[in-house]
């Protein structure tokens, strides 16, 4: 019974049990997918229906993480099934479960008023944008920010996180970012924004079928 109910594995090297990063962060790949058409759905179509399922699905996995195994997380199986040839990237499971608690007390929220109650409010709409914005990170740039709440919880430092942010080190060469490239990413941002502002009315118009467009052209 203990292999099947517990949380994180023993690998040789580290002193407390551990989770793959790699397959965490493709598991948040996949939910992050689903909960974007899911709220993109429900805002501009308010279709709930898709929202509800995956609702149900986000809790039922997060149970079975949090209260069971992550081992047998539907999620975190088809991530380690998508980088199984990847190099594992081991990291405290001890912030990974603090983290997931979090997620699914969101969730449990969320199961109570938009599929007990059927409804929606500010609050289900900051609770999406939340979740949004906790798996984009996880997934794009493997920060765990609900990861960053389990040092202030607890009052100790986490230990095996991703990238070694944990630990104090000088930052390498390649890391550093110079004014330069400070100035490139504001002079992007100053040539959307100017773009936006000249061609927004000819971006408006709708696209036309482009062999009708030909077919216009060779009459003339």
């Amino acid at each position: 019974m203990s292999k099947v109910i517990k949380f994180g594995e023993d690998v040789n090297g580290y002193e407390i049990p551990v989770l793959n990063e790699r397959e965490i962060r493709a598991a948040a790949g996949i939910f992050f997918v689903f909960a974007f058409i899911s709220v993109l759905l429900a805002v501009l179509n308010k279709n709930f229906i898709v929202l509800k399922y995956f609702i149900l699905a986000f809790l039922v996995d997060f149970v079975i993480r949090v209260f069971i195994n992550p081992r047998f997380s539907p999620a975190l199986i088809i991530g380690r099934l998508i980088v199984r040839r990847q190099v594992p990237e081991y990291v405290g499971a001890a912030q990974k479960k603090f983290a997931w608690i979090i997620g699914l007390i969101l969730v449990l929220i969320m199961l109570v008023l938009v599929v007990f109650i059927n409804s929606y409010s500010p609050i289900t709409g900051l609770i999406c944008l939340i979740c949004l914005i906790f798996l984009f990170f996880e997934s794009a740039f493997g920060i765990c920010l609900g990861c960053l709440f389990y040092g202030w919880f607890y009052g100790k430092k986490a230990k095996y996180c991703p990238g070694e942010v944990c630990e104090v080190n000088a930052r390498h060469e390649i890391q550093k970012t110079s004014w330069m490239q400070l100035l490139i990413v504001f002079g992007f941002i100053l040539f959307i924004v100017l773009s936006i502002y000249f061609f927004n009315n000819t971006f408006k118009e709708s696209p036309r079928n482009l062999f009708e467009i030909i077919g216009s052209s060779s009459s003339k």
